[in-house]
């Protein structure tokens, strides 16, 4: 009992710990903050146009006095956007699908498999992302219209020439090798003992562990599609396979002075990409995470 109360009476009092002020992470914040703002800045000032009247659009108003949202509407008829909007809708999807089948066989092929060369044509495969967009339009014109002559269908001026030239993403097939690889041997291991191959594997081990690099995969293919602009142009001649961001620079053109009008067309066409994000962000987010592309 003694022991214990001298014990007790020799203990210094404890103190606090005092943490002191994280100047880095509060300056971390405040450029991640401001850097939100800067890029948010541009996107409500053309929601805030779209909803004005021409008045209002032209002069320095922040903010519309009633919204005008019969803007949208007569943006919508007046540049043909329903038809353009089905275009654009077919060619992404189109894209996408093609770019998810060939993209998983590719990186599965370079991840997983062994034949002679395979480094080499890996790299020189991986090169062609130092290559600007532009440089390959002309080959790849010239590929397109050989291959409308010596196949029984068209291809200038019809789906095939806006879809199969960007079924082979290089980034998509970087992304998806580098996940395959971190894949565990074990796996293959035990999947070759239940007498699976290569194409069993991969479509019931490899994919569905895999779902998070697909789904960015997907994505960034549906958004470089839908954007295209110059590509579609290049291929095609008439209305009937030119996508809305064809549309959208015929109707900015033809809008004239009507900003109102103008910005409305805009919102419009990257509405689909707005919907797509709000209902697939935490998806997306957990995606860039367990995939290793990280900001």
């Amino acid at each position: 009992m003694v022991n214990q109360t001298a014990t007790s009476v020799n203990t210094p009092p404890t103190t606090p710990t005092r943490i002191g002020f994280n100047w880095v992470r509060f300056i971390t914040y405040v450029v991640l903050i401001t850097g939100a703002v800067i890029s948010v800045i541009p996107f409500l000032a053309t929601v805030s146009i779209s909803l004005m009247n021409l008045t209002e659009a032209t002069s320095q108003t922040f903010l519309p006095s009633t919204p005008q949202w019969g803007n949208y509407l007569e943006a919508w008829e007046e540049s043909d956007f329903s038809e353009l909007f089905f275009n654009s809708l077919q060619i992404a999807l189109i894209t996408v699908a093609g770019e998810v089948v060939f993209g998983v066989l590719a990186a599965y092929a370079f991840a997983r498999m062994e034949f002679p060369g395979k480094n080499l044509l890996f790299g020189l495969f991986l090169s062609t992302l130092t290559l600007p967009a532009a440089i390959v339009w002309v080959p790849n014109f010239l590929t397109v219209s050989w291959l409308g002559k010596v196949t029984p269908f068209q291809w200038i001026d019809s789906w095939p020439a806006l879809t199969i030239p960007f079924m082979a993403s290089a980034f998509g097939i970087f992304l998806l090798r580098q996940f395959f690889q971190q894949i565990p041997n074990e796996l293959w291991d035990s999947a070759q003992i239940d007498g699976a191959g290569h194409l069993r594997y991969l479509l019931q081990i490899v994919i569905p562990l895999s779902k998070a690099p697909i789904l960015i995969l997907a994505l960034f293919g549906f958004l470089g599609s839908w954007d295209s602009l110059a590509w579609p142009i290049l291929v095609t001649r008439s209305l009937e396979w030119r996508p809305i961001s064809y549309g959208l620079q015929a109707f900015l053109q033809e809008a004239g002075s009507f900003v109102n009008l103008q910005m409305a067309g805009a919102i419009i066409t990257i509405l689909p990409i707005l919907v797509i994000y709000f209902f697939t962000q935490r998806q997306f987010i957990e995606a860039m995470t367990r995939s290793g592309l990280k900001g």
